[in-house]
């Protein structure tokens, strides 16, 4: 196989940052190479360098065999390398063939070719095994929809060079099927692909060779097959973990929440369970089943027409967010980026937000020093990693952009704390951070309900699995005494005693 991309010793530094050291690795032609690392390791970086965003600061870079130096993403774009980021970059408000060719659209002197951009757009789609529908506007298509579009992109420009960054970390387990077997159709015809992910039972799944980064230097790769999962991950956290869900469930207090037949039009049906302190309750079901909606519910973001939730023995009202947090409930929600951090505000600023929002630093006047005190000691109490509390939320990586969210909720002290996705898209060493917050957490006496997509993470760290579907609670087990395959077989549409 031909080398297409090869990198060599690249440095890259931001204020304060070294955020690659050195690093080197080489994608061949048809091969599936796995690049993976904590959050912070410099995968981000490296990518955004391939991809012409940054320019390295020492190295080389090599292309199909000549020396390149992009000015511009358009510039690598062009050349044949492509980037599918988490965050997806469609149009939301313009068509499927008008997104897969924006920059670049067929013409015929000044008159654009809509009929042959839409034939060509349905070619290209039929190619990756979908039928979306080419004038449909983007903002109608499901994630994995949207996904498939930034792909059908790639390949509008004769991509020779793709790189994924956490491509499933919002996909359906059909959505996440259709993927790889993308990924096998493009190994096939030559395409060498970049897999970037946490999920290590993914790289396994689809990778040929693997590089590991460690605090922005290369560490450890080669061909997959002489690397297991334990290997991997001490190259990567640069110690042994011994278990990414360490539960160490204290003995169950008195009940801290009670939900009883919780209704809200076409979403929820007669929801009810309840959640005692010290306790770990998972929320478990596919996607769509009512997990969020119900968390949403209990926070007051959505009304609910029927049902009654009662906190440390008492029913309370709860119509919107200041009662949740009033009785002692804070969410932690699913998506960090769009529903848990301003971007563009400093991150001392993200980790007060809520006791700002409670007058807790001064009334009308903050106390910037307070502010900052408080901060820094969240801060530090969950390991965020900074360079500095005025940067931007957004300099951070997910892993520490997540901590900050989790910061942020248990700034102001919270009795029932919800978790909805709280380790999607981050790294295994933060996984294990904030599996053992949890932890410490519930030994101090609150109640966590954990909702979560990881079926792993539902049985290692719960102590009882309620499984929702189709908006109502389908079954209910005990932690520690359930098997994937009940929780899966009651969430698919199985009756609860059918799968024991």
């Amino acid at each position: 196989m031909d080398t297409l991309l090869d990198v060599r010793g690249i440095h890259k530094s931001f204020p304060g940052v070294h955020a690659l050291k050195g690093v080197g690795f080489s994608v061949q032609e048809g091969e599936v190479h796995a690049l993976v690392g904590e959050n912070g390791a410099g995968k981000s970086t490296l990518i955004k360098i391939l991809s012409g965003v940054h320019a390295p600061d020492e190295g080389e870079l090599r292309f199909m065999g000549e020396h390149i130096s992009w000015h511009a993403p358009r510039e690598a774009q062009n050349a044949g390398i492509a980037v599918i980021h988490q965050e997806l970059s469609l149009a939301p408000h313009l068509s499927v063939a008008e997104n897969i060719f924006l920059g670049h659209e067929p013409t015929r002197g000044p008159f654009l070719q809509r009929k042959a951009m839409r034939a060509e757009a349905k070619r290209i789609l039929e190619s990756l095994h979908t039928s979306i529908d080419v004038e449909r506007q983007v903002a109608t298509l499901t994630t994995g929809e949207q996904q498939l579009v930034e792909i059908a992109k790639s390949l509008a420009r004769d991509v020779r060079v793709l790189a994924m960054d956490e491509p499933t970390s919002s996909l359906s387990t059909g959505e996440t099927e259709v993927l790889f077997r993308l990924i096998e159709d493009l190994r096939d015809h030559g395409v060498g692909v970049i897999y970037i992910s946490h999920r290590l039972e993914e790289v396994f799944r689809v990778a040929d060779t693997v590089s590991i980064l460690r605090d922005g230097a290369f560490v450890g790769g080669g061909p997959l097959r002489e690397f297991d999962r334990k290997r991997i991950v001490r190259l990567m956290v640069g110690r042994n973990v011994d278990t990414i869900f360490p539960r160490e469930a204290p003995p169950p207090g008195p009940v801290a929440l009670k939900v009883s037949g919780l209704s809200r039009e076409g979403a929820l049906h007669d929801v009810s369970f309840q959640v005692r302190t010290g306790e770990i309750l998972g929320l478990s079901g596919l996607v769509g089943s009512g997990r969020s909606e119900t968390a949403r519910c209990l926070f007051g973001l959505d009304p609910f027409q029927e049902g009654r939730i009662s906190v440390q023995g008492r029913q309370v009202a709860i119509r919107k967010p200041a009662d949740a947090l009033h009785h002692g409930l804070v969410l932690i929600p699913e998506d960090r980026k769009r529903q848990g951090l301003f971007l563009n505000r400093a991150v001392d600023t993200n980790i007060t937000l809520l006791q700002l929002i409670e007058r807790r630093f001064g009334g009308f006047f903050i106390n910037r020093s307070a502010q900052r005190q408080e901060a820094e000691q969240l801060a530090d109490r969950l390991n965020v990693r900074y360079a500095d509390l005025s940067q931007e939320i957004s300099s951070l990586s997910g892993g520490n952009q997540q901590k900050v969210v989790i910061a942020k909720g248990l700034s102001v002290t919270p009795t029932i704390l919800i978790l909805d996705e709280p380790t999607r898209g981050i790294d295994i060493g933060a996984k294990a951070e904030i599996h053992e917050l949890m932890n410490r957490l519930t030994h101090r006496g609150m109640a966590i309900i954990m909702i979560s997509s990881e079926l792993p993470e539902i049985l290692g760290m719960s102590d009882r699995i309620v499984v929702m579907r189709q908006g109502t609670v389908a079954g209910e087990f005990a932690g520690e005494e359930t098997a994937g395959e009940s929780v899966m077989w009651v969430a698919a549409g199985g009756e609860t005693n059918a799968g024991d």
